[in-house]
C-alpha cells in the first residue's frame, strides 16, 4: 500500500512536546521510551544488515538522548549475535545513562577512546549522536567523527536524524560540515521528520508506542505496523 510520506511528519517542536506529554498525563518514563526505541533500532538493523554480514558493528553515541538509544540498541545487538563497540566521548554524569553503561559493561561490550581505528575494524556504524532537538553548529569532539560520517564507505545507520542535518530543513549547505552525510538507513523514531525527506536510503519508521488519536492530536497520521514487529520498513512505500 502506496501512502503520502508528508502525512506522518512531524516537526522538531512538536516531536519534544510529545515526548513531554508521553512523560507525564501519557504515564511513559524516558526508561521506556528508550528502551522501546533502541529496540525496535536493533530490529531495522538485523533487518538490514544481519550479523553473519556485517557482524561489528560501532555505535557512535552523543550525551543525550539519542545516545542512549543508541546504547540500548548496542545492548539488543550484543544479544542478537552482533560484536558491538561503542565510542561514547561524552557521557554524561547521571543515573540513567551510568546504568544503560553498567548493562552494556556486564555483557562485555567494549568502550573505545580510538576513533579512527574503530572506523577502520568495523563492518557498519550506527550514528546516534544528535536527536531531534539538535542545533548547529557541530561542536567538538564531534567535528571529525561527522567528516569520518561523511567520508567513510561502510554503511551507516542513523537513528531518527542523521547527525549535522537541521531536522527541519534537511542536510547543511554546501561546503559546510556534514553537508555530504548521506546515511545508508534511517530509522526514524515514532514519526519521521521534515529533514527525512531528503534522505535517499533505506527508511524505518520504529517506536511502536503511541496511539493513533494521540498522533492525530499532534497532526499526523500512524501507518499499520507488521504483526507483532516494532518496525516497518517505509521506503517503498512512499509516494
Amino acid at each position: 500500500m502506496k501512502f503520502d510520506i508528508s502525512k506522518f511528519i512531524i516537526s522538531a517542536q512538536n516531536a519534544a512536546a510529545l515526548d513531554a506529554e508521553l512523560m507525564s498525563s501519557g504515564g511513559f518514563s524516558i526508561d521506556q521510551l528508550m528502551e522501546l526505541a533502541g529496540l525496535s533500532c536493533a530490529q531495522a538493523i538485523y533487518k538490514t544488515f544481519p550479523p553473519n554480514s556485517k557482524n561489528r558493528v560501532l555505535v557512535i553515541t552523543g550525551p543525550g538522548n539519542n545516545g542512549g538509544d543508541g546504547l540500548v540498541a548496542a545492548r539488543h545487538l550484543k544479544l542478537f549475535g552482533y560484536s558491538p563497540t561503542i565510542y561514547y566521548p561524552k557521557r554524561p554524569n547521571k543515573d540513567l545513562y551510568n546504568r544503560l553503561h553498567t548493562q552494556l559493561m556486564n555483557l562485555g561490550v567494549s568502550f573505545t577512546d580510538e576513533i579512527d581505528t574503530a572506523f577502520n575494524e568495523t563492518d557498519q556504524i550506527i550514528d546516534a549522536i544528535f536527536g531531534f532537538s539538535f542545533k548547529p553548529p557541530i561542536r567538538d569532539p564531534f567535528k571529525h567523527v561527522i567528516s569520518l560520517l561523511e567520508s567513510t564507505e561502510k554503511p551507516v545507520t542513523s537513528i531518527d536524524i542523521p547527525s549535522s542535518w537541521d531536522v527541519d530543513l534537511g542536510p547543511p549547505r554546501v561546503g559546510e560540515l556534514g553537508a555530504n552525510f548521506q546515511p545508508t538507513v534511517l530509522i526514524s523514531l515514532t514519526a519521521p521528520k521534515p529533514a527525512s525527506k531528503f534522505f535517499k536510503g533505506r527508511h524505518f519508521l520504529g517506536g511502536r508506542f503511541i496511539s493513533k488519536d494521540f498522533a492525530a492530536k499532534w497532526g499526523f497520521d500512524l501507518p499499520d505496523y507488521p504483526t507483532y514487529e516494532q518496525i516497518l520498513e517505509i521506503t517503498a512505500n512512499q509516494m
